[in-house]
């Protein structure tokens, strides 16, 4: 079947149907990434996501879809009228251009659902099938990021974020995901010092509160476990965005998500965890994602007072998951596909600063490591670094670590949907 290309520069429309049988499919969006279908049709959204209403009138008008990928009907309707010439070009009064080619729609299972998780709080949460979902998600929201700036799919919708410890990166490409997709944002830095908790109100006092300002809650805090206590206390979703030397999910998801996209895989691959692993939170919920794919062998690099901890290595071993420590950096990075470097964080040695200063600056990368990396491989850092990655290396291609704040933006703008309007 001949399937026609059909593209509205005056709405920024951009829709498929079929020349044979008129039924018109949905491919894309407007700039405020809404789905539209001409009536008469059967409606479909993008590939991924097919859903279906049938439309009788066989106007030529456009109707608008409340949601992106799974929504239902709004009353706006666009009339677009146009005839089909002798060459088989579509022609419009609003000057519709279009052109032929072939598509496929494939129906997702979890078209209107709501999403399976209320909140997002550790990296167990998530199976394998869930990821790559929520990766397709993610990389819609790359479109809407760089083709439809001004979306409104969480217009009327209310964020909060409650950071107890300093944050650049987390806070930023929350509140920017928010505000891409429309919504607004309530925001606290530094709350540990400058809220209500200075005066002693409890953790639970603050989310009740809260969570009558807003639809969702993203939350940042010192103490591991602090955001299932908050999860537990709300009614609205929870966002963990690091809890202390606990988990931070959201990193963790853009990691592995970062991983595919600069790799092309994620069994069968090789990677090395270097720097703190006792007190990041980054590579503990990094591991944790790891073992849901197969054949994959994880390196521990790490000064010994900074070791991985036990129970993560139990985990990996419970899961079938193939673990080695190691003292030879070079060694390990000709080895694997993905050199994942942390620093090792002064702020959880208390008053201890000889640990630190004995684990800090043991475990550089630089061009040496760099020369015996494979030609495929990529360097990741959670960020921020200090100097545990030379700034020399940054131009190498395989240094992937600011693609992998940017992806950041397209996970957690993906999350914030999947909470707030389900697939």
């Amino acid at each position: 079947m001949c399937t026609i290309f059909l593209w509205s520069h005056c709405l920024g429309i951009l829709c498929l149907f079929s020349s044979l049988s008129y039924i018109p499919t949905v491919m894309a969006s407007s700039a405020a990434f809404s789905t539209y279908a001409l009536h008469g049709s059967k409606l479909a959204s993008r590939t991924m996501w097919a859903n279906t209403f049938n439309e009788h009138t066989y106007s030529c008008s456009i109707l608008q879809l409340k949601q992106s990928i799974c929504g239902k009907p709004s009353s706006l309707s666009v009339e677009i009228p146009f005839e089909l010439q002798p060459n088989g070009r579509l022609v419009s009064k609003n000057r519709v251009i279009c052109s032929a080619f072939e598509v496929e729609n494939t129906p997702s299972v979890m078209v209107g659902n709501k999403f399976q998780l209320e909140d997002v709080i550790e990296a167990q949460q998530f199976d394998r099938e869930t990821l790559n979902a929520i990766f397709e998600v993610a990389r819609e929201m790359e479109l809407v990021e760089k083709n439809t700036p001004g979306s409104q799919l969480l217009k009327g919708y209310l964020m909060a974020t409650l950071f107890y410890e300093p944050s650049t990166r987390t806070r930023l490409s929350f509140e920017s995901a928010m505000k891409r997709l429309g919504g607004e944002v309530l925001t606290t830095e530094n709350a540990r010092e400058f809220s209500s908790a200075a005066k002693g109100e409890t953790l639970e006092d603050t989310i009740r509160t809260v969570e009558g300002y807003s639809d969702i809650i993203v939350m940042r805090h010192f103490e591991s476990g602090a955001a299932r206590r908050a999860a537990t206390t709300a009614s609205i979703p929870i966002i963990n965005a690091g809890d202390g030397p606990g988990q931070h999910p959201t990193q963790a998801l853009l990691d592995v998500y970062t991983i595919e996209r600069e790799i092309g895989k994620l069994d069968g691959i090789k990677v090395g965890l270097v720097g703190d692993l006792a007190y990041g939170r980054t590579v503990r919920s990094l591991a944790h994602l790891l073992a849901k794919y197969h054949d994959v062998k994880i390196y521990f690099v790490s000064p010994d007072v900074v070791r991985m901890k036990n129970d993560i290595k139990d985990y990996l071993t419970s899961m079938g998951i193939e673990w080695e420590e190691s003292a030879d950096l070079m060694d390990v990075a000709s080895k694997c596909d993905v050199i994942y470097q942390t620093r090792i964080q002064r702020e959880r040695f208390g008053e201890r600063i000889d640990l630190y200063e004995e684990a800090r600056g043991k475990y550089i990368v630089n061009q040496d490591v760099f020369n015996v990396l494979q030609k495929h491989a990529v360097v990741m850092h959670p960020l921020p670094r200090l100097d545990e990655i030379t700034v020399d290396v940054d131009k190498d291609p395989r240094a992937a670590y600011f693609r992998q704040a940017k992806n950041g933006l397209y996970i957690r703008m993906a999350l914030l949907k999947l909470l707030l309007l389900g697939w």
